[in-house]
């Protein structure tokens, strides 16, 4: 096992590999991982990824195993928090109606199946509400909010949504309708008007937790809530508490989805959530981890990739609501009908996705972009529902921000994708304080606005002159991180089972990154969608099953397919294949540079 990064400052000297990647070793202190690896009496590869994360000796063993109890704040540090839970528990007690106005995708549906499933487990009265994505857009409307006071609903909950909805809200107020306020999107000076306003990104909230999703920021709202319910005498031996930590399935999905941080509190909340789903005892999720045919307990990846994609179908291309009624319903037969459908909406997105991608690349293609800070397209007709797709493939693609636009009746619904330090949510926020944006927001990595026709050219402007330096800065620091570098030999389930532990991965707390060196390819071929599959040869002739996505039409899908490629380098992630019994390593390729010398 090789854990070094060879000579000079590049990891194994690669300035420039195939992809045009500089690969930087993320470890910068090799005596400090030397004395992990001794204390701890962990592999070196353990050692190095821990210390290139700035996880030392003393705070080893609670990173490894971290406390869920020990790390969950007081959600009274949360502007508002105890407003927003006094008055909801005051609802709960005499019995009125509480709806929860929810975001159409997976962290809107978590938050609100969250509170719903929390208030049907106390004995309160709930209903939801999902805007649909194509009719009414993006939060909180004024008639969608009449109709649920007319429901009889006392207090109205909006869930990742609202912070910028301010003449719905404004409307609401006047109607004398109560509505609290829960989101993480970054919030302006101004805020809604409304009963409360939870969200850790308002500018006068001290709490330090901007990085939570919103359906973290939902389960402390819950946590706050059940607290006062108990110093009010609300439970007794005919109505005990709920098992809160039950909920954690829902927090995980939602939190891995909307691909905030997984440190800290997020990590914990994420990796006892991810126990709670093994266990499978939410019926909607047992039910589409079936129809997806998830058999193994399930990971950050599962959640990000499989899970998550299916949630978010409904509220992409079919009905917004049908996330939320999978998450909360305790029929299994019904459960199995929408997790169906939802495996059908998503492969029906899957192919609008792809007509909708081809036709944002041949428009980028046709200009030149080399210059250009962020990439931006748009299209009449494009499906709202998949142009954030779009975006995330254009920035993976051109290595910079992306946006895509989908136009209608003289008017433009957008996605953004940003790259590591470059705030688009900041951006889209100026260009709506310019008066360029009919609404808009989100936050430093995906934001989303609605913009005249019209404007779309003077906004592009706009944003190309703001962004032009940072975007620069970013591109130029653009490397590829390496933890490690393993032969074929020592890629084995142990290692992976092993480095599992600093998991799970996602946002901020990236996967590691191995280099297998030094390593042939034999059989090589196009699999799927432009994937390729190889095989890896060792010196002593041990082989790894490796896959690199969407890499055919790159130059790293040519060098791995060329007959003539010699020894090479390999980078990417070990993860675990199980199929029909049997549990195999598989490297999920990133970049390839040939073995010099």
């Amino acid at each position: 096992m090789l854990a070094g990064s060879g000579t000079g400052d590049a990891f194994l000297s690669v300035v420039r590999s195939v992809s045009g990647k500089y690969w930087r070793p993320r470890l910068a202190d090799e005596r400090a991982a030397l004395a992990l690896a001794q204390q701890l009496e962990v592999s070196d590869i353990l050692a190095r990824v821990l210390a290139a994360r700035g996880i030392f000796a003393g705070e080893a063993e609670s990173f490894l195993n971290p406390a869920l109890r020990d790390m969950l704040p007081n959600p009274s540090v949360l502007r508002d928090m105890d407003l927003a839970a006094a008055h909801m528990a005051e609802a709960i007690r005499k019995g009125d109606k509480i709806a929860v106005f929810g975001d159409y995708d997976v962290d809107g549906a978590t938050s609100g199946a969250l509170i719903l499933r929390f208030l049907k487990a106390i004995g309160g009265d709930g209903i939801y509400y999902i805007p649909d994505r194509a009719r009414e857009g993006y939060g909180p409307n004024a008639p969608a909010l009449h109709m649920l006071n007319a429901q009889g609903a006392k207090i109205i909950v909006t869930v990742d949504c609202g912070i910028s909805a301010f003449k719905a809200l404004e409307e609401a107020a006047a109607a004398g309708i109560s509505v609290i306020v829960i989101d993480h999107h970054i919030a302006e000076p101004r805020l809604p008007t409304a009963t409360a306003v939870v969200n850790p990104n308002r500018l006068d909230d001290e709490s330090g937790l901007g990085q939570l999703a919103a359906v973290g920021v939902s389960f402390l709202l819950i946590v706050a809530l059940n607290r006062t319910l108990r110093e009010v005498g609300y439970y007794g031996l005919d109505r005990p508490e709920p098992d809160l930590l039950a909920l954690l399935d829902l927090v995980a999905l939602g939190t891995v989805c909307d691909v905030v941080p997984l440190t800290g509190i997020n990590r914990a909340l994420t990796l006892q959530g991810l126990k709670v789903m093994a266990a499978r005892e939410n019926t909607g999720l047992a039910a589409l981890a079936d129809t997806a045919n998830l058999e193994e307990a399930p990971t950050a990846y599962h959640a990000g990739y499989v899970l998550g994609p299916r949630v978010n179908a409904g509220g992409r291309v079919g009905e917004s609501s049908l996330g939320i009624r999978l998450l909360t319903t305790e029929d299994s037969h019904v459960a199995h009908e929408i997790a169906r459908r939802l495996d059908d909406l998503n492969k029906e997105r899957q192919a609008i996705e792809a007509e909708v991608l081809a036709a944002a690349q041949m428009q980028v293609e046709a200009r030149d972009n080399s210059n250009a800070p962020i990439v931006i397209t748009a299209g009449a007709g494009w499906h709202a529902g998949v142009i954030g797709i779009v975006a995330s493939r254009l920035k993976d693609q051109y290595s910079r921000p992306a946006i895509a636009i989908s136009v209608e009746k003289g008017q433009g619904k957008a996605s953004c994708r940003s790259i590591p330090g470059v705030d688009i949510g900041a951006a889209v926020t100026a260009a709506r304080q310019a008066n360029l944006l009919i609404n808009g927001g989100g936050h430093a990595m995906a934001a989303g606005f609605t913009v005249t026709e019209e404007k779309i050219a003077e906004l592009g402007t706009f944003l190309m002159e703001r962004l032009a330096a940072v975007v620069a800065s970013a591109r130029e620091a653009a490397n590829l991180g390496i933890d490690g570098a393993v032969s074929v030999e020592g890629a084995n389930i142990g290692l992976v089972e092993e480095l599992a532990q600093v998991g799970p991965f996602g946002s901020g707390n990236s996967e590691p990154r191995l280099v297998i060196t030094p390593a042939r390819i034999v059989n090589a071929k196009i699999v799927g969608r432009g994937h390729v599959r190889c095989v890896l040869a060792g010196a002593t002739g041990q082989r790894l099953v490796a896959i690199a996505f969407r890499a055919g039409g790159e130059e790293l899908g040519h060098l791995l397919l060329s007959p003539s490629a010699g020894p090479l380098h390999i980078a990417g992630h070990l993860r675990l294949n199980r199929w029909q019994g049997r549990t195999d390593v598989q490297l999920v390729i990133d970049d390839a540079a040939p073995v010099q010398g």
